[in-house]
């Protein structure tokens, strides 16, 4: 991930204390990991880091707009998002099953927080994702409604075609 080493936060050198970082996600970000569902988008994201002896607390902000297909017509989209988050870093060897307490190794010295706004990103998209009902892409939505309709013609025809000593079973119950 050449482009996204920009959210690699080195925190050795850090003093105590509170810590201010500033990022901006573009298209360039997603086209970087494979199988994202997310196109493009603008995002800013401010994340204030709390250096202590022991552990890091994160405060995320994100705002902006990201692209995502519409689940109707499968054209692209404009999604505002508007995050708030917090993760907290601890140092040790044990797995964490907590999904805002991320166990970084004792030999680390930096963060990645690459896959950490990605997943905030995709858990912040809704459930289902479509333009309003008049700004759909109309050639899309006439194109699906032809095969729509031509695979229940397909379904009507075969079950013309059942074998009649099937039907019999029909009458077991």
């Amino acid at each position: 991930m050449s482009s996204n080493n920009d959210f690699i936060i080195p925190f050795e050198g850090l003093k105590n204390g509170k810590h201010s970082f500033e990022f901006n996600i573009t298209a360039a970000f997603f086209e970087e990991l494979t199988y994202s569902i997310i196109q493009g988008g603008d995002i800013k994201v401010d994340f204030q880091l709390n250096k202590k002896d022991t552990m890091m607390i994160g405060d995320i902000e994100m705002s902006g707009t990201i692209q995502k297909p519409c689940d109707r017509c499968t054209d692209l989209m404009d999604i505002h998002v508007d995050i708030s988050h917090q993760i907290i870093f601890k140092f040790g060897e044990d797995e964490s099953e907590d999904e805002n307490l991320i166990v970084l190794p004792i030999s680390a010295f930096s963060i990645d927080l690459s896959s950490t706004l990605y997943e905030l990103l995709t858990v912040a998209l809704p459930s289902r994702t479509v333009h309003k009902e008049d700004e759909c892409n109309e050639e899309m939505l006439d194109l699906i409604d032809k095969y729509v309709d031509s695979s229940e013609q397909e379904e009507d025809s075969d079950e013309d075609d059942i074998d009649p000593r099937w039907d019999v079973l029909k009458n077991l119950n």
